[in-house]
């Protein structure tokens, strides 16, 4: 009864769309209405701007952070892995039931799940990502190189130390990440896709 306990708040948590209530309570603004139409942080901060992108951001990596942190708060966390509970808190991020099942992309709270269980890899992804950022201007690029990274680096982490949960999850949660980019892709290929502009 406790695991569906925790599975449930994982999936509530994550569930919970950052972008919706920032967009509503502060702006007035539905930016499912605007931009890509997205939920996520890159819509935000696209459409509401930096102040609504970092919290919508930090309020995402912390869902992750906090459902994976949940079987050591409910005290079983040598009985269920915690990468799994975090595995569920990103697909309430995809598909919330609060928000129409229609989520965000993966990215923050997949960061969040990392943040809770290696935080040194957490650390290194950002690094990637905002080099990646830096040299192609685009985020839907710059995320897919951060998850390809963490492929690599949980499989040479996993050979290492034996933690195969950790490469099994990343796997998953990198999987996500490139797949619910697709469409990015595509408008990457056909230049369509924006680019953003450092200050």
């Amino acid at each position: 009864m406790t695991y569906a306990l925790i599975i449930i708040l994982a999936y509530l948590l994550g569930s919970i769309p950052s972008g919706l209530i920032v967009g509503k309570l502060f702006y007035g603004i539905d930016i499912r209405k605007h931009g890509s139409g997205n939920l996520g942080a890159t819509n935000t901060f696209r459409t509401l701007g930096i102040k609504a992108g970092i919290a919508v951001t930090a309020a995402d990596i912390l869902k992750g952070t906090l459902a994976t942190l949940l079987p050591k708060l409910f005290g079983i966390d040598d009985s269920i892995h915690p990468l799994l509970i975090g595995l569920f808190a990103v697909v309430g991020h995809m598909f919330p039931i609060f928000a129409g099942f229609r989520g965000g992309k993966a990215v923050a709270t997949s960061a969040g799940v990392l943040l809770a269980y290696v935080p040194i890899l957490f650390i290194v992804l950002i690094g990637v990502f905002f080099i990646s950022l830096k040299i192609c201007k685009y985020v839907s690029l710059s995320s897919i190189i951060a998850g390809i990274f963490a492929i690599i680096y949980s499989i040479i982490y996993t050979l290492v130390t034996g933690d195969w949960p950790l490469m099994v999850v990343v796997i998953a949660l990198s999987s996500f990440v490139i797949y619910r980019h697709r469409a990015n892709l595509a408008r990457i290929k056909n230049k369509t896709e924006p680019k953003i502009k450092w200050l």
